[in-house]
């Protein structure tokens, strides 16, 4: 099944540093400039590494960011123990006697913990895995049909942080502010429309800004 999509960071990189820093107020995307007066909810951004669990109506198998992604072994067996195809069919199951067909199930998330990237042990002694998005037949469904599976599933979903402008977010970002997981920095912000849009090209309008990235210049 598909592989996440690439989400763009609010701004443009400056090339004079390499790309190291941000151009502040120098959008990525024009869409991110035209919205960025609206409503968005912005949820935590995990500091780890990416994860696809994948259900066809027989069998559940696991993805990393890419297929050739390798995942560590200790968070494959935290897979395999969540992620049963008892469960899966629990929540996913479909009438198929009318000749319809058995739901594409994938469950973006992320997998965090100890082992996991620098600093993962500061969420967890653990390796664990965190929903952030869920996408059936293609379909990407609503934040509140997301929790409903995460609950039924009994995993996280990415915490909300604030529901506010862009504007906002970057002043939320620049100042940092404490994860979810406990009296650490959060790495950052990924915020989406509260309606779901897409740009012409057809790709979702979704954002990120990263605390650790937020050493910005100014526009010229």
């Amino acid at each position: 099944m598909k592989e996440y999509h690439k989400i763009q960071t609010l701004f443009l990189r400056d090339p004079e540093t390499k790309h190291k820093t941000l151009i502040d107020g120098k959008y990525s995307h024009e869409a991110f400039e035209y919205l960025a007066g609206c409503q968005w909810e912005w949820t935590e951004k995990v500091d780890g590494t990416n994860i696809r669990v994948m259900w066809d109506g027989d069998r559940v198998w696991f993805g990393g960011k890419t297929d050739r992604a390798q995942i560590p072994a200790r968070l494959v067996a935290y897979l395999q123990k969540k992620f049963t195809p008892d469960s899966m069919r629990r929540v996913f199951s479909q009438d198929t006697s009318d000749g319809g067909s058995v739901p594409s199930v994938c469950l973006y998330g992320e997998g965090y913990g100890a082992g996991i990237q620098k600093g993962g042990g500061d969420y967890s002694s653990e390796q664990k895995f965190v929903l952030f998005d869920v996408s059936i037949d293609g379909w990407w469904l609503r934040r509140d049909n997301v929790e409903d599976i995460a609950s039924k599933l009994s995993i996280d979903v990415v915490p909300i942080v604030g529901v506010g402008t862009l504007h906002e977010m970057v002043d939320v970002v620049r100042d940092g502010f404490n994860s979810r997981w406990g009296d650490f920095k959060a790495e950052g912000i990924v915020a989406r429309p509260m309606v779901e849009m897409y740009t012409r090209a057809g790709n979702r309008i979704i954002t990120k800004l990263k605390t650790k990235d937020f050493v910005c210049v100014p526009v010229a």
